[in-house]
């Protein structure tokens, strides 16, 4: 498959949100980061679902597929992040980004960045500090067995460290940028979604959970596409579960699935502007 290839993906039309309308000043109005290993088959179809008015930043973690020349000829903002990493990704994204609000998703049509328009207006709304979505495979090959125990085993984990009770620790999430740059996240590998939620748990924040669709990705995994790689992913994710809670931290919050939240207690990267 070529990048110009359709993808096996529904393609409903964009959102109408108020929170796309970007501002008079020129800033956007949501940043979406957008990791990026070798995903110039899936960067169309991906792109193609951020909601209008809203910034795609597609940090590219060393692609050796011309991932970035596609993501700048479709628009995106670029940011090239050389240490490998989920981690070290997300985090040059966000020291990019410049909106109020920044998304996360990952990159690989899994997950349908449209589907992240709730989660803003939840969070512009005041009604939750972090929102995420829990993945919900649309076909038994969409999540292999290992990667869903190693999940489940986190998910269990996290709770009796926090009492934060959440289904999945997926990538698709939405909160504000200022408060994410105040939990000082330091884990670049796998364990930064997870070191996330632990340390606005710490923190106090109100978390949320919304049920998302999880699609087959395009291409072959990084990560949890091999039990070696989930092995490692679980590793990074217990030196986490294993922090001390920050001083004066909050603890023994929950998130509550459906649609009301429950209260919850580097170097710069190198950014390039799009061409298109």
């Amino acid at each position: 498959m070529t990048p110009s290839d359709p993808l096996p993906h529904p393609a409903p039309s964009a959102p109408s949100d108020p929170s796309a309308v970007p501002d008079p000043g020129g800033a956007p109005a949501v940043d979406v980061v957008l990791p990026c290993l070798d995903e110039s088959e899936a960067l169309p179809w991906v792109l193609s679902r951020v909601p209008a008015g809203w910034r795609a930043i597609v940090v590219d973690n060393g692609s050796t597929d011309g991932s970035a020349e596609v993501a700048r000829t479709l628009g995106a903002t670029v940011v090239h992040e050389a240490r490998r990493g989920f981690g070290a990704a997300c985090h040059a994204g966000l020291t990019a980004a410049t909106a109020d609000i920044v998304c996360f998703c990952d990159c690989d049509a899994s997950m349908d960045p449209g589907l992240l328009a709730p989660f803003v207006r939840e969070v512009t709304a005041g009604q939750s500090d972090l929102v995420l979505g829990r993945r919900r495979p649309q076909r038994r090959d969409a999540w292999p067995p290992h990667a869903r125990a190693g999940n489940f085993a986190l998910a269990r984990m996290l709770r009796r460290r926090t009492g934060v009770r959440l289904h999945d620790l997926g990538p698709m999430r939405a909160a504000r940028r200022t408060a994410l740059l105040d939990l000082d996240l330091t884990d670049r590998r796998s364990g930064y979604p997870l070191q996330m939620v632990v340390r606005a748990a710490d923190a106090g924040w109100r978390i949320a959970e919304h049920d998302v669709p999880y699609l087959p990705r395009t291409g072959k995994s990084k990560v949890t596409g091999t039990w070696r790689g989930t092995w490692h992913a679980v590793r990074d994710m217990r030196k986490v579960l294993r922090e001390p809670a920050g001083p004066g931290h909050g603890r023994g919050h929950q998130a509550v699935p459906g649609t009301t939240a429950a209260a919850n207690a580097e170097a710069s990267p190198r950014t390039e502007t799009p061409t298109a």
